[in-house]
Order: C-alpha cells, then structure tokens, then sequence
C-alpha cells in the first residue's frame, strides 16, 4: 500500500530546531505534492506547509512563516520540513500527506479537510518544552 514514513521528530526547548524527513514507500514520490500537517494531544490536525510536485511553489500557514522551511532533496525522494525557533505550541505529531496539488494545498490552508488527502504517514512527534 502507497505510504509515508516520517522521521526526525524528538524533543527540544524553547528555541531549538528539529529537521522532519519524509520519505515514499511503494508509489512514485515525485508525482505528487507533499503537505505537512500537525496535531497535538485533544486538537485538531491542521496544516503547517505544503511543496509542489516540481518545486516550483510553496506554502506556509501563519504560525509556521517564517520559522519552518519546507524543500525536496536533490534526490527528489526526500520532502523536509526544517523547523527553528520552536515552542511550546509547535508540540505535536506531525504527518506528512501526499495527493494533487490543489487538494493538498487546500488542506494545508484549511480550505477542504485533510481527509482528502490520499496518502499519509504514521507521523513523529514533536515535543518543544518551554
């Protein structure tokens, strides 16, 4: 079955910085777009960023601009999601997803449900003590 795998999450302080890799298991990984997506303990799953299939856009919510980078590996089988200055409310388990772009785009901005979305990872967990 097409999967995620996600890795690179653990725990940091205040200020710290984590580097997510997310990487294909049985599909064609760069036909794709990739979203990442976030949810922490009793919350909803909300999107963080999202890359095209070609590199040629990205897309950061609020909370994340500025302070995560997302980006493909030359390998183009690799999606990262660097993330500095954390905090507390950056704490989660954080999914990567894959589908056609204008779907995961949306979803990473809110505007369909995340539940579209036709691929996704197990997740790895963030955990940014104050």
């Amino acid at each position: 079955q097409d999967q995620l795998v996600e890795s690179g999450g653990g725990s940091v302080q205040s200020g710290g910085s984590l580097r997510l890799s997310c990487a294909a298991s049985g599909f064609t990984f760069n036909y794709y777009a990739i979203g990442w997506f976030r949810q922490a303990p009793g919350k909803e799953r909300e999107g963080v960023a999202y890359i095209s299939l070609d590199d040629s856009s990205t897309y950061y919510v609020d909370s994340a601009k500025g302070r995560f980078t997302i980006s493909r590996g030359d390998a183009k089988n690799t999606v990262y999601l660097q993330m500095s200055g954390l905090k507390p409310e950056d704490t989660g388990v954080y999914f990567c997803a894959a589908d056609w772009a204008g779907t995961v785009l949306a979803a990473v901005k809110g505007d369909v449900n995340y539940t579209y979305l036709a691929i996704w990872g197990q997740g790895t967990q963030v955990t940014v003590s104050s």
